[in-house]
């Protein structure tokens, strides 16, 4: 197994990115979430441009493997992981983890107190993993679907002060 590198998203990044949401809903959630229910959460990136806005308004990380980026997550408000997918052709080779772990320490080192995330059925052992707990079991609207997420938290250190000399 290759490293996972990690980089920052740029604007034609977009594309892959879309591509990975779709396919990382269509296979990876298939167990957990009917067509009807995924069809109606993938859709969210059929505006390609809509969707690179939301990439670009959020701190997004890519994950690459041999050149190729396997995922990517995105973080919202210095302390919300928004989004975190990852091509099924990367699925567990550490991946999600690898980026949960980045926007971790970034969302510390900024001074965020905790973490939070809407995770979906798929995600949630992967956030469990990595220190998160369930808060609340959540139903959201996507189109004419109804799915369920949970809303699970990580408490931070704050980094400490840099110290003078």
């Amino acid at each position: 197994m290759s490293a996972v590198a990690l980089r920052p998203c740029v604007p034609a990044d977009a594309r892959r990115c879309a591509e990975i949401f779709r396919s990382s809903i269509e296979e990876l959630a298939a167990e957990d979430y009917d067509a009807d229910q995924r069809e109606a959460w993938a859709s969210r990136a059929d505006d390609e441009q809509a969707f690179g806005a939301r990439l670009a308004n959020a701190l997004t990380l890519l994950a690459v493997i041999d050149g190729t980026i396997a995922g990517f997550a995105s973080l919202k408000g210095g302390e919300e992981i928004d989004m975190l997918f990852v091509d099924p052709e990367f699925a567990r080779q550490g991946v999600g983890r690898a980026l949960v772990d980045a926007l971790t320490r970034l969302a510390g080192a900024r001074g965020a107190k905790r973490l939070t995330a809407e995770a979906s059925d798929v995600a949630k052992p992967l956030f469990e993993r990595q220190g998160f707990t369930a808060q609340k079991r959540n139903l959201v609207r996507k189109g004419d679907q109804w799915l369920a997420n949970t809303t699970m938290t990580k408490p931070l250190d704050a980094a400490p002060p840099p110290t003078k000399h």
